[in-house]
C-alpha cells in the first residue's frame, strides 16, 4: 500500500513553483498582488500536494520592543521608565531602537523583530508606515502607537495626552497674568501634538477677543537650536512679544538662551512657558512654568494596551488620551514696561 505524500510546505510550494516563499505566502493568506498565472500555479500545486501550515512558536519572546524616532533629551528617559516599570510587572525585557529617517534601519530593524518575535512593539511619536504596520500584523506581533505624530491608522491603537486642552490652558495662564503680546513656537508641521497644540493657543486669543498675529508664530521643531532660532525671530522684530509659549521644554530652554544673549530678563522682561515638564527644567534659573505631559504613564498605558492584545484579549478603548496641567514656576509672571 503506498503512503500518502506528506502536504508541502511554503518553501517546498515556492521552489516547485519558481516563485519566492513570499509569493506562495501571498497566494495563501490570499492576497491580490500576485498575478493570475501565478496564483493559479501555486494553488494547482496545493491542491496536487497539499499545504502544511508550519507552526508558529506557541510563545513569544518575553521582550518589549520600544522604538523612538530618535534618543534626544530626557523626553525617552521618562517613556522608557513608564514601559520598564510595566514589563517589569509582567517579566518582561525592554529593548529600545532608534529609526530617524533611515528607511535601510527601519528595514533591518523590521527583520530584527520578526525573528525575535516580541510579545509586542510600541513605537513613539512617530508612527511606522502601512506597510510595517501589516507585517507585524500578520506575524500577530500586537503595536501600540505611543503620541503618535501623525492621526493612528484604522484599527491601530494609541496613546496620546491632551495637547489641545494643554495648549489652551498654557496661552490662558499667559492672558490671566495680563500678557496680549503672546508669542508660540510651534513642533514641526507633521506632527498632531503640535498641530493640536496651535489650536489650542489660537482658541485661548479668540476667546479672550485678542486676534491672532501671524508674525508671532514661529516653526519650530521640538529642538533645543530650534526654538532659540525662532525666539531671537520673535524678540528681535519691532513690537516683540511679552511671553512666548514653547510647545515644548526643549525649545523652551531655546528661549531661554536668546533672552540671554539679547539682554532679556525672565520673567521681568519676558515671560516663558513650556510644554512636557521634563526633570531637568525644574532647575532651569529661574525654574520653568510649564505644562504636564504624563509621560511615564503614557507609556505605561501603551505597554498595558500592548499586553492585553498579546494576551488575546479585545481592548475595551483603542485610544487613551491622558489629561494635561499647568505646573507654575518662576518663568511666568505679569508684563513689565511696554517693549520699546
Amino acid at each position: 500500500m503506498t503512503a500518502e505524500p506528506s502536504p508541502l510546505t511554503i518553501a517546498q510550494l515556492a521552489e516547485l513553483a519558481g516563485v519566492s516563499t513570499a509569493t506562495v505566502s501571498k497566494v495563501v493568506n490570499g492576497r491580490s498582488e500576485v498575478s493570475s498565472e501565478t496564483r493559479a500555479a501555486v494553488e494547482e500545486l496545493i491542491r496536487r500536494h497539499g499545504y502544511r501550515r508550519q507552526r508558529r512558536r506557541s510563545t513569544p519572546t518575553a521582550l518589549v520592543e520600544l522604538v523612538f524616532h530618535a534618543l534626544e533629551g530626557d523626553y525617552p528617559v521618562e517613556i522608557t521608565k513608564g514601559v520598564a516599570e510595566v514589563a517589569r510587572e509582567h517579566g518582561l525585557t525592554v529593548g529600545i531602537s532608534e529609526l530617524r529617517r533611515d528607511h535601510s534601519a527601519v528595514d533591518a530593524w523590521m527583520e530584527g523583530v520578526l525573528r525575535r518575535r516580541p510579545s509586542g512593539v510600541i513605537a513613539v511619536f512617530s508612527g511606522l508606515a502601512e506597510a510595517q504596520h501589516e507585517r507585524l500584523a500578520h506575524h500577530e506581533i500586537p503595536l501600540v502607537l505611543l503620541d503618535p505624530a501623525d492621526a493612528p491608522g484604522k484599527n491601530i491603537p494609541s496613546v496620546g495626552a491632551g495637547n489641545w486642552n494643554g495648549g489652551l490652558t498654557a496661552t490662558r495662564h499667559l492672558l490671566e497674568l495680563g500678557h496680549r503680546r503672546i508669542g508660540i513656537i510651534t513642533g514641526p508641521d507633521s506632527a498632531l501634538s503640535s498641530r493640536a497644540r496651535l489650536d489650542g493657543y489660537r482658541t485661548a486669543l479668540d476667546m479672550a477677543g485678542v486676534p491672532v498675529d501671524p508674525e508671532l508664530i514661529g516653526r519650530g521643531d521640538f529642538l533645543v537650536e530650534g526654538g532659540l532660532a525662532e525666539a531671537h525671530r520673535l524678540l528681535s522684530r519691532p513690537g516683540r512679544p511679552t511671553a512666548i509659549f514653547a510647545t515644548n521644554d526643549g525649545q523652551a530652554i531655546g528661549v531661554y538662551h536668546a533672552a540671554h544673549e539679547l539682554g532679556l530678563r525672565i520673567p521681568d522682561d519676558l515671560s516663558v512657558i513650556g510644554f512636557d515638564d521634563l526633570p531637568s527644567v525644574r532647575w532651569a534659573i529661574p525654574p520653568l512654568t510649564t505644562i504636564r505631559q504624563p509621560l511615564s504613564q503614557m507609556a505605561a498605558a501603551a505597554t498595558s494596551m500592548m499586553l492585553t492584545l498579546a494576551a488575546g484579549e479585545p481592548l475595551p478603548q483603542s485610544r487613551i488620551e491622558l489629561a494635561t496641567d499647568l505646573v507654575v514656576r518662576g518663568s511666568t509672571a505679569p508684563p513689565g514696561l511696554p517693549a520699546s
